[in-house]
């Protein structure tokens, strides 16, 4: 037997789970509790309600979910196992004898199996969770992953004993005097190598090739009422057994013997090596990621700011509507998936939600603002810190639940619980190759498969690493497909915000004006100018250096905004490193001299003009027939249209007219920027229980000791016949209200321990040891052992008391 392998044959093996874990130190408990933080909600009473838990079909699943490849196959492999089986069968099953790297990865897998509570026993006599086995032996219903099939004895319960005994003839084994023995004369000929092969030597050579498809499963095949020679050769003779009316099965000792003993037709003990694919130098991965960053920064500005006027609608049932995307992604320049990511991790920042209203709109939240105000590396620390936790999942945007209904961006239905721990592990796996070093992308997802190979779990973790890898590189964690350091110290949960700034370029005062009506920004532009700009010209084309051009259309919007032509020259004059070109100055001043010529005002509305012909060119004007315009007076035209559709009628004619108050003064369009309430980003939902932290654990692993005391204390024999019998484990005693008394009371005197069954007020009945110091009042105060701290008792509540042995506390 290996040394290195998990456990020893014990002079007293342990009978059960629970006698198992209880064998067990506290260090080990405390590791059970932290891989399998599901047994701990709530604490368990002591260690026989922790194995029962243990044993769960619900626990043992997840713990089943969490193995990698080469442990679950290892149980699956004692699935398939007598149980209980001794190492060396376990050894023969997973390497043939000759899988050496299998037979150096088996102490491994199987001591994670102990840890796990999923294996218990000594190496003689190994035995898999009863739970654990039924979820992984094969039947008709859920084919093994091994492939193979049941028993002889499975396959022929329920079989005639007449047919039986056919079988066993035409096997050419003496008859038996009952079933039950006959079945297992010929479940020795099955397991025994030499008459095994001696009864296949006898076999046509199409028997060989029918079994050859069934070996490796799936063990199943159809038949037919009149099957053909070969199969009927395999049937009689108890090769081939009747699963149902029209198909056969091969017995898994059969299956056995073929495959040379072996469980798994492959077995992977080692993890798949994840190593560099492309090397580039460091500086050059921060770079590119500092690049990405910085572009980030403007996606997720840009787009949370084309909201805070106007948001899109919340769906009824959640969510952001198709066309609402799509004019995100348009916006963005983008694809639609792309934005639904940007908008997803805005969300998750808390940049932007719901407003709450009754006509409920997404905008910005007032925590916009405040990120707007940071420095760059801070605001990206804090959109990466969002992303790594988020449970949020934009790629699932378009695909279909269950139910046949598309899951929309920022809607429900987004959450997958294990995109946290899938995005840790894949930047993780970059993290150990050197700097600068990328790995092939379908290495590390096979290195993923092996590490969680559950199908369903596995697909979806597979994608979730795409998925990762993907916004990683658009968000600057990684670059060219390395992990930038400081993205290195995120994943370390530090600030990864000094390691940023010093590669994101100084935000620039100025820009460059040209002929053409355009202007150049060589780099971000600080905040005040970039406003006005934005106001004042239209977004070109992005990049290292950003285009705007301005149109008479974006000049009249920053004329709407309460700019005059005077305030446009000095700050063009002021921010730009050339002089203002011609053009520019004579596009401002035209608008702004055609700007406010007309007045839009409220009566429905009106029209007003010192010009008196122009008033008669929009009447005469075919277009303006849908405004409702007539003449009140030369200079006054009325409309029967609001004045913002009035205002827009007019504009799209050509003319540039402005908004007026009551009083006749130009009204400044500057829209007030919505915000929402105060609102906190979205919470992730959690993949399970927490994990424990060690202040948890310690407490939990006391609390399992102290209440295993309770429940094994050995009970002192009453002094005489008339006192009552001592309690077997696990019942509470029973004692009068007198006898309960005079029982702590001289336990109080002589500071000893008693065994107590006590109800509390929510009528939940516990067993306690407690080492009572005062008696009084109708209470018992005492050292509770069980709860390791002092505590006070009611007397009437608790049902009775029993002295420990000497041995005990």
């Amino acid at each position: 037997m290996p040394e290195a392998s998990t456990g020893s044959t014990t002079a007293n093996p342990p009978r059960s789970l629970a006698e198992a874990l209880r064998a067990r130190d506290d260090v080990a408990l405390a590791a059970l509790l932290h891989a399998r933080p599901d047994l701990l909600n709530p604490v368990p009473g002591d260690v026989t309600q922790l194995a029962t838990r243990a044993g769960t079909r619900a626990s043992v699943v997840r713990a089943l979910d969490r193995l990698d490849r080469f442990a679950l196959q290892t149980a699956e492999a004692l699935a398939v196992a007598p149980d209980p089986c001794p190492y060396p069968v376990l050894e023969s099953l997973l390497t043939g004898g000759e899988d050496e790297a299998a037979r150096a990865a088996l102490p491994r897998a199987l001591g994670t199996l102990r840890d796990q509570a999923l294996v218990w026993g000594d190496e003689e006599r190994l035995r898999l969770v009863r739970t654990a086995r039924e979820l992984l032996a094969p039947s008709a219903q859920r084919p093994s992953p091994t492939g193979l099939g049941p028993t002889v004895a499975e396959a022929t319960a329920g079989m005639s004993p007449t047919r039986i005994q056919e079988i066993v003839a035409a096997a050419g084994l003496p008859a038996t005097h009952d079933p039950v023995s006959a079945v297992s004369a010929l479940t020795g000929l099955f397991t025994d190598p030499e008459r095994m092969s001696a009864l296949l030597d006898e076999a046509p050579a199409e028997v060989h090739q029918v079994l050859e498809r069934l070996v490796w499963g799936p063990p199943y095949g159809e038949v037919t009422p009149n099957p053909t020679p070969p199969v009927r050769w395999l049937r009689d003779r108890g090769l081939l057994l009747p699963a149902t009316a029209r198909t056969v099965v091969l017995p898994r000792e059969v299956a056995l013997h073929l495959r040379g003993g072996l469980a798994h037709r492959r077995t992977a003990p080692l993890a798949p090596e994840v190593g560099v694919h492309r090397e580039h130098r460091p500086q050059l991965v921060d770079a590119n990621a500092a690049g990405q960053a910085l572009a980030a920064l403007g996606t997720v500005e840009e787009l949370v700011k084309s909201w805070e006027h106007a948001g899109p609608l919340v769906l009824r049932a959640g969510g952001l509507a198709v066309r609402d995307l799509k004019r995100a992604a348009s916006t963005l320049d983008t694809t639609e998936a792309s934005a639904a990511f940007w908008v997803e991790l805005a969300y998750a920042a808390g940049l932007l939600a719901s407003d709450g209203e009754a006509d409920e709109r997404y905008a910005p939240t007032p925590a916009f603002d405040d990120w707007c105000e940071l420095p760059p590396a801070e605001r990206w620390s804090v959109l990466a810190s969002a992303w790594l936790p988020a449970t949020r999942t934009a790629g699932l945007v378009g695909e279909q639940d269950a139910k046949g209904r598309t899951l929309s961006a920022l809607g429900p239905d987004l959450d997958r619980s294990a995109a946290p721990e899938v995005r840790h592990r894949v930047l993780d796996l970059l993290a150990d190759l050197p700097e600068g070093g990328s790995p092939d992308p379908d290495a590390l997802l096979d290195r993923l498969a092996w590490e969680r190979p559950v199908r369903g779990a596995s697909d979806l973790r597979a994608r979730l690493a795409h998925w990762t890898l993907t916004e990683a590189e658009v968000l600057g964690v990684t670059g060219r497909g390395a992990l930038s350091a400081f993205g290195r110290a995120l994943l370390r949960r530090l600030d990864p915000a000094p390691l940023l700034a010093p590669l994101l370029p100084e935000p620039v005062d100025h820009v460059l004006l040209q002929a053409d009506l355009t202007a150049v920004a060589p780099g971000p532009l600080r905040r005040p100018l970039g406003d006005t700009l934005a106001v004042l010209a239209d977004v070109e084309s992005k990049g290292g250096a950003t285009v705007y051009r301005f149109t008479p259309g974006s000049v009249r919007r920053a004329l709407d905004a309460g700019h005059t032509a005077v305030d446009l020259h000095a700050f063009l004059a002021e921010h730009s490193r050339t002089p203002v070109p011609q053009p520019l100055a004579y596009l401002i001043d035209d608008v702004a001299r055609r700007h406010g010529h007309l007045r839009v005002g409220a009566a429905s509305s009106y029209v007003r003009c010192d010009d008196d012909a122009v008033l008669g060119e929009i009447l005469a004007d075919k277009r303006s027939a849908g405004l409702g315009l007539r003449r009140l007076a030369p200079t006054v035209l009325a409309a029967q249209a609001e004045p913002g559709a009035l205002l827009e009628g007019l504009r799209a004619m050509g003319y540039a007219p402005a908004a007026e108050s009551r009083t006749g003064d130009v009204l400044v369009a500057r829209a007030d920027a919505h915000r929402t309430p105060a609102r906190s980003a979205p919470v992730p939902v959690p993949d399970g229980p927490p994990v424990p932290d060690a202040t948890l654990l310690g407490a939990a692993v006391r609390a399992i000791r102290a209440g295993d005391l309770a429940a094994t204390a050995v009970r002192r024999e009453p002094a005489s016949s008339g006192g009552g019998e001592v309690p077997a484990p696990g019942e509470l005693p029973r004692t009068s209200a007198a006898e309960t008394l005079a029982t702590v009371q001289a336990a109080a005197l002589t500071g000893s321990a008693v065994w107590i069954g006590y109800v509390n007020a929510a009528g939940a009945a516990s067993q306690r040891v407690i080492a009572p110091v005062r008696v009084e009042g109708g209470f018992v105060t005492g050292y509770d052992h069980t709860a390791d701290e002092v505590r006070t008792y009611a007397l009437h509540r608790i049902t009775g008391v029993a002295e420990l042995a000497e041995d005990q506390v």
